[in-house]
């Protein structure tokens, strides 16, 4: 099918329950967004109706004006019916692979969202959907859903978007997908436009001065996508096993008869207190279980299909049964599907009985909330009395900025005989499970290595520079710089200055001598102004390069055919380590030849050529091949091209020159020096250089016999390296001037 389709069904839920399974996605990028992929059709597009966004806004603040807070609706559900047996584009590639693709298209939509009533994919097979921008959410996989039924998939910013499924050529058996609803959002559900249904202005970022009382509580909130078109909210609650089960507590009206595509999205807090900025979207979970609810409580509880990932930091908030009222609370929530957000008060609080349009609830009644305040949207969020406990979830109230009183929270202690089955006994309350936010007080950490390139030619020097940061929150004055190569002996930096909190520092090291072939250089801080770093996971730095010392010049010349973007090689030690890599080159190029300089050194080497399409690159698809050769011209690997998918050659260097490894004894004496540093080598030394803590060379002879003075007055007190070379061989020695 092609062109582009109309569909002229769309059906309106208001606040139905479901938008996506799974959902944890497994990386990787489409094949329609690679910058030299295979070619592939315009997917047949279904162009879906218009909506009427102003009078869809009417009916919610109609409905909202009653005090109903949930599900906060952005968008609007066009029923279609697209599977990729009858509908969409197949395209086959060269190596078998197909792809299957299709566009939809919401006129004025902020973004698209949609469901796949059948997930049904081989082990491996692979779906992405994309936008005209080039962001993509995926790969979506077998594991990514609950076997092969429904699988919801979060928005996507824009009017038009491309689902795509890759279909290996070895896959065990066809993959079978099908689209029952796309939805249209009518709202800007990412605030991207700072548009229609942002929340009010007095509500709080939780990254706000509010919040800091509250950074376990934050991490166990989070916002549903309910019925594919609409927002709630809801917390993870902690078990007396406290084994982690994902346990989650929501408003009883933000349900519907199937919560099974329901998307969970953690962790979309601001970054920044004013303004506010956007968050990640991506930390999400999809699919529940309903396991209970009870509309005398407004409460609804939910397994979901999946522990969050350790990456989410969710924290499983604790809860209390008691009844007790509270002195004061606080209420975490994503009020009209905005970002997360805070609520205090400090009272009055009561019980109450109230019908807000969705059946009687025992509630608590909120008086007045003296920061922030609560919207559609914030439906199902919890509340945490003064002792950081969950007492019960949003079911509405009349609250807003402009009068921020009486909200309800459905009760969690008459919820009790409904939940305890699940949560267990273990009294009346029950603290909260995750890694609690402790104040760090010392934290210095590395960064990152620099000024060091990964194949240094011809010298073996290095003079590091790091990135020192200070995560504490006080400012940083002093540190302690441990450095070397791993196996060697590790040299120390006593580091000083004024590091303020949260900014970064470069700081250049002393240089060190490195060894010809691989190293590994390692950098580790601590004593942060003489205090234990409170963080030891980020304390230390390693990078890896290699060393061609001496160093030959030997080149590769690639004569490509007229499929480039097939062909990628790499150059490497015996020992695995990468030195260079190349590729993909250009398509239709067929002749031009690809030149590359190496520097090696005397040691072995392993090249390796693959070819996407394993026909090698001679010849049904031009006339390619590849040479290696040193500087004089002597071959040292050579192939005519026809190796199937990978060709893999070793071959040898011989450089002319002194070889690193061959050691020189030397003695330096006095060391400290005052006045005159003495050198002795075994033999006549034909070079001496001194460098400072900055790798310069300051001074520099040539002595011509095997015992030469240094003249130390000449040197402000530190270290300094004295490199000394004979004609068989070189060492480096270290030595400080001090007076």
């Amino acid at each position: 099918m092609h062109g582009t389709l109309r569909l002229l069904a769309p059906v309106l839920f208001l606040s139905l329950a479901s938008s996506a399974l799974g959902q944890i996605a497994f990386g990787g990028r489409p094949i329609g967004l690679l910058p030299h992929g295979p070619a592939l059709p315009e997917p047949p597009l279904f162009v879906l109706p218009a909506v009427d966004a102003a009078a869809l806004i009417a009916e919610d603040e109609a409905r909202y004006e009653t005090g109903v807070k949930g599900p906060w609706r952005f968008g609007f559900n066009h029923a279609v019916n697209v599977s990729s047996d009858a509908h969409g584009a197949w395209t086959t590639l060269r190596n078998g692979d197909r792809v299957w693709r299709v566009a939809f298209e919401c006129p004025g939509a902020f973004s698209i969202n949609f469901r796949f009533s059948r997930f049904d994919l081989p082990a491996n097979g692979r779906v992405f959907v994309y936008n005209a921008a080039g962001e993509h959410l995926g790969a979506f996989t077998r594991a990514s859903a609950m076997g092969p039924g429904i699988l919801g998939v979060s928005q996507l910013p824009g009017e038009r978007i491309t689902i795509e499924y890759h279909e290996p050529a070895s896959a065990s058996r066809r993959g079978h997908l099908a689209i029952d609803r796309v939805t249209h959002a009518y709202r800007d559900p990412f605030r991207f436009m700072r548009d229609l249904g942002d929340s009010e202005s007095c509500n709080i970022n939780v990254i706000c001065p509010e919040g800091d009382d509250w950074r376990d509580q934050i991490r166990s909130v989070a916002i549903i996508t309910t019925g594919g078109s609409g927002f709630c909210t809801g917390a993870m609650l902690n078990n007396c096993e406290q084994d982690s089960t994902p346990y989650f507590l929501t408003a009883n009206h933000c349900l519907s008869p199937d919560v099974s595509d329901w998307v969970f999205r953690f962790n979309w807090d601001s970054p920044t207190c004013d303004p506010t900025e956007d968050g990640p979207i991506d930390q999400t979970v999809s699919g529940c279980t309903m396991l209970t609810s009870n509309t005398g409580t407004d409460m609804a509880f939910l397994e979901l299909s999946s522990i969050p990932p350790a990456s989410y930091d969710v924290f499983y908030a604790g809860w209390d049964k008691s009844g007790t009222a509270p002195d004061s609370v606080c209420g975490i929530h994503h009020p009209s599907g905005d970002i997360k957000k805070i609520s205090l008060s400090t009272g009055p609080f009561s019980q109450t009985n109230i019908d807000l349009g969705t059946g009687a609830a025992d509630c608590w009644q909120e008086g007045v909330w003296s920061a922030g305040t609560t919207e559609p949207g914030s439906s199902g969020s919890p509340l945490f009395n003064q002792n950081k406990h969950v007492i019960g979830q949003l079911y509405g109230g009349a609250a807003d900025c402009t009068n921020s009183v009486d909200d309800y929270y459905g009760r969690f202690d008459l919820s009790w005989p409904f939940l305890e089955q699940y949560l267990g006994s273990c009294g009346d309350s029950l603290s909260g499970l995750g890694d609690a936010v402790i104040p760090i007080d010392y934290d210095a950490a590395i960064t990152s290595i620099v000024n060091i390139p990964l194949l240094i030619c011809g010298d073996s020097i290095i003079n590091p520079v790091v990135t020192l940061k200070n995560n504490g929150t006080s400012v940083m004055t002093s540190a302690v710089i441990t450095y070397g190569f791993v196996g060697g002996t590790p040299e120390v930096f006593n580091w000083t200055g004024s590091l303020q909190v949260l900014q970064t520092m470069n700081v250049p090291l002393p240089p060190l001598v490195a060894s010809t072939g691989s190293n590994t250089l390692f950098v580790t801080v601590s004593l942060p102004n003489a205090n234990v770093d409170q963080v030891a996971a980020n304390d230390t730095w390693y990078y890896a390069f290699n060393v061609s010392n001496p160093g030959g010049s030997v080149q590769l010349l690639l004569t490509l055919d007229n499929f480039g973007s097939d062909i990628t090689w790499e150059l490497a030690t015996q020992l695995g380590d990468v030195l260079y890599t190349g590729g993909p080159y250009s398509d239709m190029d067929e002749g031009l030849v690809i030149t590359v300089p190496f520097c090696l050194t005397n040691d072995c080497y392993v090249f390796t050529i693959n070819d996407a399409f394993g026909d090698g690159i001679c010849c049904d698809e031009g006339e390619g091949s590849y040479e290696i050769m040193n500087s004089d011209s002597t071959l040292l690997v050579e192939s005519d091209g026809q190796y199937g998918e990978q060709d893999v050659q070793t071959f040898c260097v011989e450089v002319v020159g002194v070889d690193e490894r061959a050691a020189i004894e030397l003695n330096v004496f006095p060391n400290p020096a005052n006045a005159t540093l003495w050198v002795h080598a075994p033999e006549s030394m034909r070079r001496l250089v001194v460098r400072d803590a900055l790798g310069r060379a300051v001074l520099e002879e040539r002595p011509g016999a095997n015992r030469a003075s240094i003249d130390a007055q000449r040197l402000a007190n530190g270290a300094y390296l004295l490199e000394a070379e004979t004609a068989t061989g070189r060492a480096v020695k270290r030595f400080l001037v001090q007076r």
